[in-house]
């Protein structure tokens, strides 16, 4: 199993960093790799299918995958609950197929003590200055939540050195190239 968990890949880092597009960008490039279906009690945007974007429970049904143990890792986040299921990342890996995911930083602490060999990176903009000029350029949050981000990110960015790797993500296309580059290595070693 542990060579088998070597096809699972957690990706974290502060909000606003580019985590999502630099993924995207190794997804697209790079087949055999997939991003678990993650579980939400959030209502599904229009564009979402369920299944596809993730699975959407009620709060009942989340807390009762929570029991049974079905998560292997979830948060409650602004009110709504977000996990990733575990069937999402056995039959991806199982498969030989490079399972990512993308989560906040207790979650991956989770996934590292049930996934002890899976590969952790921590993505991080070239400053803190171009970090809030990234969050500021979404123009998602006022102020104070402009504030709220910032302290939550430097609590994020002191559990940087917990991960396996640090990325800067300077470039999402040539920083999705490194990625690509350490999960390869990672799979093929021995």
């Amino acid at each position: 199993m542990m060579h088998e968990e070597r096809n699972l890949l957690v990706v974290s880092g502060p909000s606003g960093i580019g985590k999502d597009t630099v993924v995207s960008y190794m997804i697209q490039n790079h087949p055999g790799i997939e991003l678990a279906v993650s579980a939400t009690t959030r209502p599904a945007r229009d564009y979402e299918v369920d299944g596809v974007h993730y699975h959407f429970l009620s709060v009942p049904q989340f807390e009762q995958w929570v029991a049974e143990g079905k998560l292997v890792e979830y948060i409650n986040y602004a009110g709504n609950y977000y996990g990733t299921p575990k069937c999402e990342v056995k039959k991806r890996i199982e498969k030989g197929i490079v399972c990512v995911l993308v989560i906040e930083v207790n979650g991956a602490a989770n996934v590292k003590a049930m996934y002890p060999d899976c590969t952790t990176v921590f993505i991080i903009a070239p400053s803190m200055e171009e970090h809030e000029r990234r969050l500021r350029s979404r123009a998602t949050e006022d102020e104070a939540g402009m504030r709220e981000r910032m302290r939550i990110a430097e609590g994020e960015m002191a559990m940087a050195d917990t991960y396996d790797f640090q990325l800067v993500n300077d470039d999402p296309k040539a920083c999705a190239e490194r990625l690509f580059n350490i999960v390869e290595s990672r799979r093929t070693a021995d």
